[in-house]
């Protein structure tokens, strides 16, 4: 087992290698960068999503075709750099490194990393950690609970679909959670603002943050409420899809194993309905449940969902990620790729192991990978 965990940790490094030069080079052709964003805000121009792509002046469309633009914009790399001291265009390449050659920036990048130094942000004066460490407590909070909630409903749910099967019940509940599936979750979340937020009917429900104004100075039994008052939409919103799959994951493991022999014989010698579920069924049927636990624990607690987090104005790291690439925050963008990139690939690794512990059949150690 230790040999085969060192393979897959040292798998790890030309993977997160080649995660980095990809992403490199494709920021190297995009549109754009924190130099222009600077010289387009000194010249007022309007830098906001829409306008790249609107044809307003300022956008990356409407600056092509402006009539009468000196000689100094067309000559130069950067446009709306006109009337601009052509030493100031390159003290701000300095400063944000581009006065260096791409391989040269890309190997510094990569010394940085390797010694876990993201640098800072370009816009916010903060560190990339300081940053991640800022927006984590918001996507803790959901991808935490959202899994929890999760596993709590759907496996009992699923147990129960596959002892029913073919049942009405069975029916009704497919039928409700495939309509679930369906649903995307910033739809979903719309409809329970419009509904339980103050939209058109009941105001049962807060529309900003994780907690009130004045959080600090409550007792805590009124902390813990106030909390969970303001995680309800949003918890409810994301786990909609997460809640289906695993439901009917959980049930088609369950029927999988109630077919086999081994459950005929348990019945056979008078174990009862329990003991036959969760004796001999519940251990093998949750293998794949169980062992991926971690994966989607990681996913939900790091992944973060940009809309929900937009929605119910919620400052993760969702939100966080958007908003860097953007703005071209490329010391954010690297440093979260890089972070989220290894902690998925050690969860991958703890995903595999996870396998092993649940059923001692598997043997890693027997592949030749």
């Amino acid at each position: 087992m230790s040999a085969y965990i060192a393979r897959r940790i040292l798998l790890m490094i030309p993977t997160l290698l080649g995660i980095l030069f990809v992403s490199f080079v494709v920021v190297q052709f995009a549109p754009g960068g924190p130099v222009e964003r600077v010289i387009a805000q000194l010249s007022g121009a309007d830098t906001g999503a829409s306008s790249r792509i609107s044809g307003s002046s300022g956008g990356d469309f409407g600056a092509r075709n402006q009539v009468g633009a000196s000689a100094d914009a067309v000559n130069s790399k950067y446009r709306g750099a006109q009337g601009l001291d052509p030493d100031f265009v390159k003290s701000l390449e300095k400063q944000f490194g581009f006065d260096k050659p791409a391989p040269e920036r890309f190997l510094i990048m990569l010394w940085n990393f390797a010694r876990f130094d993201f640098g800072k942000s370009y816009f916010r004066d903060t560190s990339v950690l300081q940053l991640i460490k800022e927006k984590l407590p918001v996507s803790m909070s959901l991808g935490i609970w959202m899994t929890l909630l999760t596993y709590l409903i759907s496996i009992p749910l699923g147990i129960r679909k596959a002892v029913a099967d073919g049942s009405r019940f069975d029916i009704w509940t497919s039928g409700i959670i495939i309509v679930g599936f369906a649903i995307p979750g910033f739809l979903f979340a719309i409809l329970l603002i419009i509904l339980f937020a103050g939209g058109s009917f009941l105001d049962l429900f807060p529309l900003r943050g994780l907690t009130s104004d004045g959080w600090s100075q409550f007792p805590w039994y009124w902390k813990i409420i106030d909390y969970f008052w303001h995680l309800t939409l949003p918890l409810v919103s994301m786990a909609l899809g997460a809640f289906a799959t695993m439901t009917l994951l959980t049930k088609n493991s369950f029927l999988d194993e109630i077919r086999k022999q081994y459950v005929v014989t348990a019945r056979a010698k008078g174990c009862s309905q329990r003991q036959v579920l969760y004796g001999h069924i519940f251990r093998n049927a949750m293998l794949i449940v169980i062992a991926g636990f971690p994966g989607a624990f990681i996913h939900a607690f790091f992944s973060g969902s940009l809309l929900i987090e937009t929605i119910f104005s919620l400052d993760g790291l969702g939100l966080l990620g958007f908003e860097s690439v953007l703005n071209r925050d490329y010391p954010v963008v690297f440093g979260t790729l890089f972070i989220f990139s290894l902690v998925g690939l050690v969860v991958n690794l703890l995903s595999d192991l996870a396998y092993m512990w649940v059923d001692p059949r598997i043997d890693f150690e027997a592949r030749e990978v």
